[in-house]
């Protein structure tokens, strides 16, 4: 057992005897990891992989330490408008990804089995509804959900709110992508500011949401600017570092960590020589805790992840001059809004802008949206060129998922791709 096994085992025992005493305790592992990173950081990474593990912890860390001035919501709540507020988001994404990490999860997951929820719901929601369920948690400011993407939010957001009796606020984005949908929601986004600003008896002024949305377009434009130079260009990477990046375009939108984040990734694109092997277009979340998949991509200079069709949507441009329709319009046009046809378009542009050898749709376990558009996705795609494997797993709970199949499985999908390259 190593010594991440221990300290799981150890949070989870105290979460049955003293929820608040387990939370203690991985709040100080916390701590010392993000000493750690700061004194002994990753140097196998480039500068921005090192820059956002240390911003991602510090955001954990002032979640449940400070939970008086934060938001539970879903990750695509506008981050935005939290950083205008002076709010510390979280997700029920990033808390689970964070707790599965430290192997904990399977108390929290048995606590929500025994609460009723079904094993077939999104293991992310699973993990952070029994976390909340054992008073692991700790009562945040408000809670703020979207209908976007993820069905187990009307779930898992309405539940919280009564639980910990706290406000709550609801976005509702239509399923049409079009001028009048994308004014509907801006006017609930100047809903929610007044909202916030009545949970947090804090004025947030036009010139600070004006700022947070400029810094968005900033961390847009580095974004879009490596990502066209990553034909030539192939920085070292790892599967938690692209997971982080998920964490920068939705939770801490906005802010001045995103600006820096993306700026240090534009120059480390920029330094990166091109290496050989080959190059993949990876599609929605990452499988970070999966073996055979980090064996593949982890510091590996011939497997790369050109791109991220989850991340490429949170740093989508937006055009509105106005603020809250520029946000409106990033949460109207999100790939997982509105029909499939969009997220193909946008895997076809991501593939052929970064010369993929192939793409890979991870269908997390739960997610309905993904695994039902999935045999259309990986068709279409095969259709306009692009070699597609799904790869069923579970992002937070490995119970569920076999590594020897994955291992077969994606060993045996590189294998073709590494073919049919020789044979271009």
């Amino acid at each position: 057992m190593n010594i991440i096994d221990k300290f799981g085992n150890m949070v989870s025992s105290a979460t049955l005897k003293d929820s608040e005493k387990a939370r203690r305790l991985l709040l100080a592992g916390y701590r010392l990891q993000e000493k750690r990173l700061c004194l002994f950081p990753d140097r196998a990474l480039p500068s921005s992989g090192r820059y956002v593990a240390k911003i991602v912890m510090k955001n954990i860390i002032q979640a449940l330490s400070r939970p008086e001035n934060s938001a539970m919501v879903s990750i695509f709540v506008p981050g935005e408008l939290l950083t205008a507020a002076g709010l510390t988001p979280y997700s029920v994404e990033a808390m689970s990804c964070f707790m599965a990490g430290t192997n904990c999860e399977q108390t929290f997951l048995r606590r929500t089995e025994e609460e009723g929820f079904p094993e077939t719901m999104c293991s992310y929601h699973r993990v952070f509804l029994g976390a909340a369920l054992t008073g692991f948690l700790p009562k945040p400011k408000c809670t703020i959900y979207t209908n976007l993407a993820c069905d187990g939010n009307m779930m898992t957001f309405p539940y919280l709110k009564e639980k910990y009796h706290v406000p709550g606020f609801y976005i509702d984005v239509p399923y049409e992508k079009n001028q009048e949908a994308i004014e509907y929601v801006a006017e609930q986004l100047r809903e929610l500011t007044i909202f916030l600003e009545d949970v947090t008896k804090r004025k947030i002024s036009g010139e600070a949401v004006e700022k947070a949305v400029a810094n968005s377009r900033k961390a847009s434009e580095y974004y879009q600017q490596q990502l066209a130079l990553r034909k030539d260009h192939d920085p070292v990477t790892s599967l938690t570092n692209e997971l982080y990046a998920i964490f920068m375009c939705h939770l801490l939108a906005g802010s001045e960590e995103a600006v820096k984040y993306t700026e240090l990734l534009l120059k480390d694109v920029k330094k990166a020589p091109k290496g050989g092997g080959l190059h993949v277009l990876w599609m929605h979340i990452m499988p970070f805790l999966q073996q055979p998949v980090k064996d593949v991509f982890n510091y590996n200079p011939k497997m790369h992840i050109s791109a991220c069709d989850f991340v490429a949507d949170g740093f989508q441009k937006m055009h509105a001059s106005d603020p809250y329709e520029a946000l409106a319009e990033k949460m109207v046009n999100c790939i997982y809004n509105g029909s499939v046809d969009q997220r193909i378009q946008v895997a076809e542009k991501l593939a052929k802008e970064t010369n993929a050898d192939g793409g890979i749709l991870f269908a997390h376990w739960g997610c309905k949206g993904t695994i039902g558009a999935s045999s259309l996705i990986k068709s279409s795609l095969e259709e306009a060129g692009l070699p597609t494997m799904i790869l069923d797993g579970d992002g937070c709970n490995p119970a569920n998922t076999s590594d020897g199949q994955v291992s077969t499985r994606l060993q045996a999908f590189m294998e073709m791709l590494e073919k049919g390259k020789e044979d271009r």
